[in-house]
């Protein structure tokens, strides 16, 4: 299969290398794509050393498989011109998630969706991906009447410059800057622009995404979302309303049991999940377990995960797996 990564030397589209080639995804020709500065230098995969090409270049190879990471106005422009030679793109920039001819998937969630004539499929946002992970289980079983959602999100969420700012601030260097403040030893509460309402648009994309990821639009959502000075993962603290009752140890079954998810959640040894220990993991961890005591129905979560990998890459790539396995793509 061929297979083209566009945006391959950023630090999602770096991320996705480093996953196809960790989960071993059958390949017969790599092709690494970013912008035109990049065009020329090399990015290494799989122990070879491989040149980095043009867009013009990639489309005229016709992958099978295009895993964009390179920005929405790049996927807007470029995404349609991979679809019309054939290949199917897994997109992870916010351009087609609301799109209505297009699947915002998950694949432990949707995935059954997805069918051939998906050739551009969304990749959620990142701190929708790991809430909806949890809560969709529980949504199943319950039905979710509201929540109410708080972001801690890593520096990696922005990008290479921002990971930069956090170290240049922490070692007293002047260099360039991704935010408007300092971000070392301080938090900013504001992802993204701001919109018309008052909220981010970070914001606005968890209200929306989880809605259409898990089907239902009567779900009522409010969010805040907060850049912290972390490395390794996102953190929400999550407050859910449901439909029906619950009792704590049967929410516990069907979190463990829910494929993707690692409940972490034993208070009397201190172990809850921290973005320190997500680095580089998969999975979406799920503590801090609790009722809520002032309203009816409600349940307390503590989410954590590694937002380069199962909030963008590794989330990518199990789409991709998933294509490869029905027989969708081949």
């Amino acid at each position: 299969m061929k297979v083209a990564v566009v945006g391959a030397t950023g630090l999602v589209g770096s991320k996705m290398m480093n996953i196809l080639e960790e989960r071993g995804f059958a390949i017969s020709e790599f092709i690494p794509v970013a912008s035109s500065k990049s065009v020329g230098t090399n990015v290494r995969f799989s122990g070879k050393e491989y040149e980095v090409v043009s867009m013009e270049n990639a489309i005229s190879r016709k992958p099978h498989l295009a895993l964009f990471s390179a920005g929405g106005s790049t996927s807007l422009e470029w995404a349609p011109k991979f679809a019309a030679v054939g290949t199917t793109v897994i997109d992870n920039s916010s351009a087609w998630r609301m799109d209505s001819t297009k699947k915002l998937i998950v694949p432990e969630i949707n995935a059954s969706e997805l069918s051939h004539s998906d050739k551009i499929i969304a990749n959620p946002n990142c701190s929708t991906i790991q809430m909806v992970m949890a809560l969709a289980p529980l949504h199943w079983k319950y039905k979710i009447k509201r929540i109410v959602v708080s972001t801690y999100q890593s520096v990696t969420g922005t990008g290479v410059k921002a990971v930069a700012q956090l170290m240049n601030e922490r070692n007293g260097v002047e260099g360039e800057k991704a935010y408007p403040y300092k971000i070392d030893l301080n938090v900013l509460p504001q992802i993204d622009v701001f919109t018309d309402n008052g909220y981010t648009k970070e914001e606005m994309k968890m209200v929306n995404e989880t809605r259409k990821i898990l089907g239902d639009n009567s779900i009522q959502i409010t969010s805040t979302t907060v850049r912290i000075p972390v490395i390794g993962g996102h953190s929400e603290s999550v407050n859910v309303e449901f439909h029906t009752d619950f009792e704590l140890p049967e929410v516990l079954t069907l979190l463990k049991n829910f494929n993707g998810v690692e409940v972490q959640d034993d208070i009397s040894q201190l172990l809850y999940p921290m973005p320190i220990n997500a680095h580089n993991r998969d999975e979406v961890f799920v503590g801090r377990l609790r009722r809520d005591e002032s309203q009816a129905n409600t349940l307390n979560l503590w989410i954590v995960s590694d937002n380069l990998r199962k909030g963008a890459a590794t989330n990518a790539v199990q789409i991709a797996e998933y294509l490869v396995q029905k027989g969708i793509l081949k």
